[in-house]
């Protein structure tokens, strides 16, 4: 059974950093794409980055975020520097496993001061 577990969010000031983690289970990591979204309420869901075998990442965090993946642990982590207001969301992890889409329950960021 596939289960994505994220954790790490917080109230951060603007200028903060916070790192997100991402623990998996049902499935070995090294094999698949894993890639971090974000939300606020009544907004869409939004890519903010994939590791694959490059990373990338959504222009509003590069350069500010970091994505990093330990396989050997089967988890994954997002370094997020310098954030901003705006960047307050709920953050969440994902992968397709057997062409489904699969996302943990979400980790909450707030930057506020």
């Amino acid at each position: 059974q596939v289960q994505l577990v994220e954790s790490g969010g917080g109230l951060v000031q603007p200028g903060g950093s916070l790192r997100l983690s991402c623990a998996a289970s049902g499935f070995k990591t090294v094999e698949y794409i894993l890639r971090w979204a974000r939300q606020v309420p009544g907004k869409a869901r939004e890519w903010v980055a994939t590791s694959d075998s490059d990373n990338s990442y959504a222009d509003f965090v590069k350069g500010r975020f970091i994505i990093f993946r330990d396989d050997a642990k089967n988890m994954m982590y997002l370094y997020m520097n310098n954030l901003a207001p705006e960047d307050t969301a709920v953050y969440y992890c994902g992968t397709t496993y057997n062409h489904e889409d699969f996302w943990g329950q979400g980790t909450r960021v707030t930057v506020s001061s």
